[in-house]
């Protein structure tokens, strides 16, 4: 921990070196994860466009992708792969204050129970309300709701399913579009 904290801050948090490193902090501690491969980025991009047509052509919100901070408190700053915030208020300088309207996060081999388990319960106790899952490696999605403090499955699909939060009941995720890579 730096200067002998035991929690670390956004101030600690944007001294840190730009060495080209994805790093997140969570209650108070410094992560540090790899560069995610290829599945990934195919399956980040597909969905990003997926998302952003829909939330940006019906003025719904602006969809960010990562690196791009949001912060979720003084001891919290998350990355999430794709967010949506809703409200021009939440932006600032330093990136997102507060929780996004949606996150969804793409699973990488290192980050399955990360994401899963220790980004999922930030994200619950710091008031984000929706959070996909995409997992490249099992062709699958999952979409939950925060309710009464525990994440609530409300849509998933496989392989080429069509996903569809009732959040947002336009909105379609073809996942067939999602594992396949881009022609060109």
């Amino acid at each position: 921990m730096m200067g002998g904290k035991t929690q670390l801050t956004y101030d600690d948090f944007a001294a840190l070196p730009d060495e080209g490193k994805h790093y997140e902090l969570l209650a108070g501690v410094l992560y540090v994860n790899p560069s995610p491969g290829l599945p990934h980025q195919h399956a980040a991009k597909r969905a990003f466009l997926q998302i952003c047509e829909y939330f940006e052509r019906n003025g719904l919100g602006e969809v960010f992708f990562a690196p791009f901070d949001v912060i979720l408190s003084e001891h919290d700053v998350a990355e999430p792969d794709i967010l949506v915030v809703a409200g021009a208020s939440q932006l600032s300088r330093r990136g997102v204050e507060g929780p996004p309207a949606l996150v969804v996060e793409v699973l990488s081999p290192f980050s399955r129970r990360y994401d899963r388990v220790t980004k999922a319960a930030r994200y619950l106790a710091l008031g984000v309300e929706h959070y996909w899952i995409i997992d490249p490696e099992a062709r699958h999605v999952i979409c939950r709701h925060a309710e009464r403090g525990e994440w609530v499955v409300v849509a998933e699909g496989r392989e080429s399913d069509v996903v569809c939060d009732p959040s947002w009941p336009d909105l379609t995720i073809r996942l067939k579009d999602l594992w396949r890579p881009s022609s060109g």
